[in-house]
């Protein structure tokens, strides 16, 4: 019955021990709502030269789509949603988020 005890123990103990860094990098930043990226030189200027100017073109074909969709998209009450995929999220991937950074959003230094 010891062994067993003792097994369940160093368990229970390393389990606990392996959940820490996990928890200790979720609340580092403070506010979970705030990330803040300090993004590297070259992944900014490969964001300026490649990804900007295909996001702003997948906004400008995503609203060319949602116009040719408007119809259907009326028909089927999802309006908002479509709109929402297709315009708003590439939109503000492209001009919302900071230079070099994954996540859309401002941010809050």
């Amino acid at each position: 019955m010891k062994l067993f005890r003792s097994t369940a123990v160093v368990l229970a103990l390393t389990t606990g021990l392996l959940a820490l860094p996990a928890h200790a990098q979720q609340n580092a930043s403070g506010d979970p709502m705030y990330t803040t990226e300090y993004p590297k030189t070259f992944s900014m200027i490969g964001d300026l030269f490649i990804a900007r100017p295909f996001l702003i073109a997948a906004t400008a074909v995503g609203a060319g789509v949602f116009v040719v969709s408007l119809p259907f998209s009326a028909a089927g009450g999802n309006i908002k949603e479509a709109g929402r995929s297709l315009v708003v999220e590439p939109g503000m991937a492209a001009f919302v988020r900071c230079l070099g950074c994954t996540t859309v959003g401002y941010r809050k230094d």
